[in-house]
């Protein structure tokens, strides 16, 4: 039984749901749970929670993420990416480098964008994308997505492609991005290939392919690459407490049990919780008002 976080480099043509099917043989244990889908053709950082590191797995989700795309102008497809049926081919002149460039930073900050119908968002119980493959559309409330940065390469006057590096909230489509920059500049957009680079603190240097997995297992070096709970949130500051019994039972822990180099956190600020003895047990919130910490995730001073 393993508890922790291993960063997975997925390939293409597998789905989210594979690799943790896949990882459930090479490890032998059912209790894993993927941060997040990435899309079968997609590539790069897929962070996958073991035993009682699942808890965490709705944490790592809401983490910014960083993507790089080509993105292919002149082509609008019903699933916004190469693999979809074409809906419009543009025959016109194409924008020059610096209107494609304006139009690229424009989508920087909130907007609101609308998910495409292949996805797996799930309107009155049934998946978009069962509905879209049945030949059926139904209407999508836009959803605030955060598009913290995007960097673009100089655009390919031959093939009509841009390469670009996003950092964006949980949530956004980078499919769905492309196809709306195409849209701003009237010749429409697809998505060409996407790679995920980064998930939260994991980055695509630390991924390891499956096949790395099974190498390293039957190496019994697993305990090399899987990142602990208590690494995960390794930026949160600490509290130490002398109520052993309170924080093994999830209670509340008032400041007078707290001792640190600090007592007092900022108001719902997150912190790691540890036992008199040195061990990580859970991740508190403080209540600034009450002026105590309470529970947000409790791991049971669990290690690798």
């Amino acid at each position: 039984m393993y508890n922790g976080v291993i960063i997975v480099d997925k390939e293409k043509g597998y789905t989210s749901h594979d690799v943790v099917a896949k990882l459930r043989g090479i490890l032998h244990m059912k209790k894993i749970g993927h941060t997040g889908t990435l899309d079968p053709d997609a590539t790069g950082v897929l962070p996958v929670c073991l035993g009682n590191a699942t808890k965490v797995c709705d944490m790592l989700t809401d983490s910014t993420k960083t993507y790089e795309a080509v993105m292919k102008l002149g082509i609008v497809t019903d699933s916004q990416d190469m693999t979809g049926k074409v809906l419009e081919s543009f025959n016109g002149v194409y924008p020059d480098a610096k209107t494609i460039k304006e139009a690229i930073a424009s989508f920087v900050g909130e907007y609101n964008q609308i998910p495409p119908m292949y996805s797996a968002l799930k309107v009155n119980g049934k998946k978009l994308y069962e509905l879209a493959r049945a030949g059926v559309e139904v209407e999508r409330k836009p959803r605030k997505v955060v598009i913290g940065s995007i960097i673009a390469g100089e655009p390919d006057e031959v093939n009509h492609t841009v390469t670009m590096t996003v950092e964006c909230s949980k949530g956004t489509y980078i499919r769905t991005l492309c196809h709306d920059i195409g849209q701003a500049l009237g010749c429409g957009a697809c998505m060409e290939s996407l790679i995920r680079t980064r998930v939260g603190a994991f980055s695509k240097n630390n991924a390891l392919k499956l096949d790395d997995i099974v190498k390293l297992r039957d190496e019994g070096k697993l305990d090399d690459i899987i990142v602990s709970v208590e690494d995960v949130f390794s930026k949160l500051r600490a509290i130490h407490t002398t109520n052993d019994k309170g924080l093994d039972n999830g209670n509340k822990l008032k400041i007078s049990e707290v001792k640190a180099d600090f007592k007092q956190a900022d108001d719902k600020e997150l912190v790691r919780a540890y036992n008199s003895k040195g061990e990580f047990a859970a991740v508190y919130m403080y209540n600034a008002a009450a002026r105590e910490y309470k529970p947000y995730k409790m791991f049971n001073t669990i290690t690798k």
